[in-house]
């Protein structure tokens, strides 16, 4: 039964373009939410001003849309900085947000001293201990920042893909909330705003695990109720090699331009990573409809953006002229050749930007690479070949004269004229493609 009470967000910060790992993140967030019937929220983490930029923001507008991840709402985070800041007064009154002042040498000097002592980098509360006068004298100096103070048990959630949880917050750093220019980071803006838009269902990267288990404990201590998180794998390389460093160069504009279809990356990713075989569907309703978020596991992904070629020439082969109708016309074919044309070509082609190159072939002719072998043959069977225009029975009847004519049958035959009139080793079944063709090859 629909579920109209599902809440689900995606929350990029605008400081960059989206790629394949967050966009595997808004994925399976719309999937549970449309699947649901419910709300799913676009909300721009832009709580730092310098980093984050409008272009960027337009940018991942954009994405979603040419994904057709359609959003109910949109949020954006730099217009809530009251809520933030009534959420931290709140935590400071009950005791458990307090100021720290260690500058990011004393506590890298920490951590390294705690590591060859044998025991965890966690923070060790000194600010704890603090005066008032010793308070206002680093302050005056250096400024501080807020840090949450965690209750020393274990927290526990069933998570909806690794399963039960448990993680000792004494094995974890205080985390800062709001940094020493006042910057409120997003540990406390997620919460805050998962709280007060009702989100009921997280999905995200493994590698919030433990930010998951300090904000359950932020969002406990404001009054929230805690939503079902659940943590997808991460993406790794064809050889298992991290994608981290890579991510930049697998932007979904970069994936676009290089005429990916968006339900061919759609199709991989709604799988990726689960036990269910990855399968090319032609709707986003396919997408819901057969997405089970239990069927995912734990275990580093491998993603080949290579894997995408053959999904988007799968997904070309069936489109009807209809859907690319204006691309057709844009590279100057007539419209009573349209349906002719992408009959032949859709199924030769691995991206929409292939269409131009078999319509130069179409109307300039071919300009072959002849094998020696092969150029007196040639050059018998163009005397053959009868004057234009072709029609669906040419090639049979020239064919037919050229056999004749020098005893060639089969592959030794049909090979090279192939060659010679397309400059290609394959393609379309040249019965159907010499009626669209206007020019002899030139030779």
């Amino acid at each position: 039964m629909p579920d109209t009470s599902t809440v689900t967000r995606f929350a990029p910060s605008p400081t960059g373009y989206l790629h394949v790992g967050n966009m595997r993140a808004a994925l399976m967030n719309w999937v549970i939410a449309r699947k649901a019937g419910g709300t799913f929220i676009l909300r721009l983490d832009d709580t730092d001003p310098e980093r984050s930029q409008d272009r960027y923001a337009d940018a991942i507008r954009e994405d979603l849309e040419w994904l057709g991840l359609t959003w109910d709402r949109e949020e954006r985070q730099s217009a809530r900085l009251d809520r933030y800041a009534a959420a931290a007064d709140k935590l400071r009154d009950m005791g458990r947000l307090y100021e720290a002042f260690e500058t990011p040498t004393e506590l890298d000097l920490k951590r390294k001293k705690q590591l060859n002592m044998g025991r965890p980098p966690v923070y060790d509360r000194a600010a704890l201990a603090l005066s008032d006068a010793d308070k206002d004298a680093l302050r005056a100096e250096r400024g501080g920042h807020w840090r949450f103070k965690l209750d020393q048990e274990r927290i526990e959630w069933t998570d909806g893909i690794l399963g039960p949880l448990s993680i000792d917050a004494a094995s974890v750093s205080d985390p800062v909330l709001i940094r020493g220019d006042g910057q409120v980071l997003y540990t406390i803006a997620s919460v805050v705003d998962d709280t007060e838009m009702g989100v009921t269902h997280v999905v995200r990267g493994s590698d919030h695990v433990t930010n998951t288990a300090t904000q359950i404990q932020i969002i406990q201590a404001l009054g929230g109720k805690v939503p079902s998180f659940a943590h997808h794998s991460l993406l790794t390389g064809p050889q298992g090699e991290s994608l981290s460093k890579r991510l930049g160069t697998l932007s979904l504009r970069d994936l676009r331009d290089a005429g990916i279809e968006p339900m061919a990356l759609i199709s991989l990713m709604a799988r990726l990573g689960s036990s269910q075989p990855t399968e090319l569907r032609t709707s986003l309703d396919e997408i819901v409809e057969g997405f089970d978020l239990s069927q995912f596991g734990a275990a580093p992904t491998k993603f080949d953006e290579a894997d995408l070629k053959p999904l988007t020439a799968s997904y070309l082969q069936h489109l009807p002229l209809s859907a690319v109708e204006d691309e057709v016309a844009a590279i100057g074919v007539p419209e009573d050749q349209r349906e002719a044309f992408w009959t032949v070509v859709r199924d030769n082609i691995a991206t929409r930007t292939e269409m131009a190159g078999w319509w130069q072939l179409m109307t300039e002719g071919a300009a072959p690479e002849i094998p020696e072998e092969d150029i007196g043959f040639i050059n018998e069977a163009m005397g053959l070949l009868p004057d234009g225009p072709w029609t669906a029975e040419t090639w049979g009847d020239w064919t037919g004269a050229v056999k004749a004519a020098t005893g060639r049958k089969g592959g030794a035959l049909f090979k090279p004229l192939r060659l010679a009139m397309t400059g290609r080793t394959n393609g379309p079944g040249m019965g159907d493609l010499m009626p669209l063709m206007q020019k002899r090859p030139r030779l």
